[in-house]
């Protein structure tokens, strides 16, 4: 174990910054330091490696961590938030109900996590069901600016077990102590960016609450640092109010960072537990100087994994093979492999036209023989929220879309086409925004198929997820709309039944 912690750190540290340290490094040597480490990941929506077992895994971060613990007893480990949704197991039920995270909250305590912070993605649960992740947790969740909305008022979240309740934090205290006994405290607090309104939640100012979190953590303690999920210009603005935070460890981006605001280090892993931060403080209790060093360690297959969480990842991957199999022969089969990423992230999908939406739609008419004047899906259904690039398999487009639906060929009059372009339009930031195949729109606002102008009167057919026949993100595109002509439901046997094996038979008539 030791050996590996070793090569650990001479052959997998991809960046090491012994720059932005909070003071200088001298005084901090000698009697009364106390050596601490703290391992930073965030946004994993994933719990075991992918691309092929290229890179990530949960399993591999436990033992990064407890090899590291080995030789540096006061090391934590901290996430970031973002874990709980989206993922495909979450898709997936058992006994009739979704499994919506529980399968990371079972690995996060199999890992020992020490502290997490919310994420926006963590209320895309219901009320009801992220009460049930919050029970079933081991560990401690803190925020400082998220309140839970009850009919008695603004509430901490908590997490309810057999004897006890556990209200959430504006801040945790953690003890370190050296090999002579000598001990200290240090706090951590944490904020989430409000990008995800919900009745259920309430959302404080991010910087006020940061500021109000900090000044009481500092009260008992000897520093304190930052867990935030916000963006890299937030997580500066608080480094900016807060002159005396050595460190805010961050996460929303979904790329490795390390910024420098005044003397806060900002650091952020990579999505997916690609890479973690391995942050190294040096604390002198006689000097009350503080020193930050932070390095960037890739997780790859080069890093073995820790048997007892590979265990708990194990059981919960054995279900989804389990249950894609019923839908797919070789979910792990290599399909496409992307030069360029293909950009699922929710931001983009939600706001303007990307290659992943290009690819979603141009297999929805490829489906058809391109027989359609277009293809149509809304921005919302791709919940991936990473990004795809090296060899793509049938699994990883299951993770894109892991809800499905068949792919309807709706023929329908241009005038209730352009109305529905136009409200996707419309709905820039939200999951109605729609990725479109063929359909544009002119400098001058005009929409166009195939880059001619639509008629209000002509009759187009177009390939639309069946979702957005609902009428759930577009209040009049239903059904019953009489200006819809005709609508073709495919057979089970047909490509179009079901949108992912749409693209999946897209990509691999490209491959051969």
């Amino acid at each position: 174990m030791k050996n590996f912690l070793l090569l650990a750190v001479v052959g997998y540290f991809f960046t090491s910054c012994e720059i932005l340290q909070l003071y200088p490094e001298d005084p901090i040597k000698g009697a009364g330091a106390i050596t601490i480490k703290f391992v930073q990941i965030n946004d994993v929506y994933e719990i075991a490696p992918l691309n092929g077992g290229e890179y990530g895994g949960l399993a591999r971060v436990a033992h990064i961590r407890d090899s590291i613990k080995e030789q540096f007893p006061n090391t934590f480990l901290f996430l970031a938030g973002d874990f709980l949704n989206p993922s495909l197991i979450g898709t997936l039920k058992v006994d009739g109900e979704r499994i919506n995270g529980k399968q990371m909250i079972d690995v996060l305590n199999a890992m020992n996590i020490d502290l997490v912070t919310f994420g926006n993605h963590e209320f895309d649960l219901s009320e009801k069901d992220l009460q049930k992740r919050l029970n079933e947790s081991n560990f401690t969740w803190t925020t400082a600016n998220v309140r839970h909305v009850t009919v008695k008022g603004l509430m901490p979240f908590a997490t309810k077990w057999e004897y006890s309740t556990v209200p959430t934090s504006d801040y945790s205290t953690f003890n370190a102590v050296d090999a002579d006994g000598n001990k200290m405290k240090f706090g951590v607090f944490g904020v989430t960016i409000p990008s995800n309104p919900k009745d259920y939640v309430s959302y404080g100012d991010i910087y006020e609450n940061a500021e109000r979190a900090y000044g009481l953590a500092i009260q008992k303690s000897d520093f304190v640092v930052g867990l935030t999920h916000v963006s890299i210009e937030e997580d500066k603005e608080i480094a900016s109010r807060i002159r005396s935070l050595p460190l805010i460890m961050g996460g929303h981006e979904h790329y490795n960072m390390l910024e420098k605001e005044g003397r806060t280090i900002i650091a952020k892993a990579d999505a997916n537990a690609k890479s973690v931060y391995v942050h190294t403080l040096i604390y002198n209790l006689r000097t009350k100087y503080l020193h930050v060093n932070s390095e960037l360690m890739m997780v790859t297959d080069k890093i073995a994994s820790s048997a007892k969480v590979e265990r708990v990842v194990s059981k919960w991957t054995e279900l989804l093979d389990e249950k894609l199999k019923e839908v797919i022969e070789r979910p792990d089969e290599v399909i496409f492999s992307a030069s360029s990423p293909l950009d699922g992230t929710d931001t983009a999908n939600r706001s303007k036209q990307t290659n992943m939406g290009e690819l979603i739609t141009r297999s929805m008419a490829y489906a058809y023989n391109d027989r359609v004047d277009g293809a149509l899906v809304n921005g919302g259904s791709i919940r991936i929220d990473d990004r795809l690039v090296g060899d793509i398999t049938s699994s990883d487009i299951f993770r894109v879309l892991p809800f499905g639906g068949s792919v309807l060929k709706v023929d329908l009059k241009g005038s209730l086409l352009k109305e529905v372009l136009e409200y996707g339009k419309s709905q820039s930031g939200e999951g109605a925004y729609l990725q479109r195949y063929k359909f544009s729109q002119s400098e001058d606002g005009e929409w166009q198929a195939a880059g001619k102008a639509i008629s209000d009167n002509k009759t187009y057919s177009v390939a639309f997820s069946d979702f957005l026949l609902k009428g759930l993100d577009i209040p009049f595109l239903t059904t019953d709309n009489k200006e819809i002509i005709k609508i073709y439901t495919p057979t089970e046997t047909e490509t179009a039944a079901d949108i992912r094996k749409a693209i999946i038979f897209y990509l691999t008539s490209q491959k051969n």
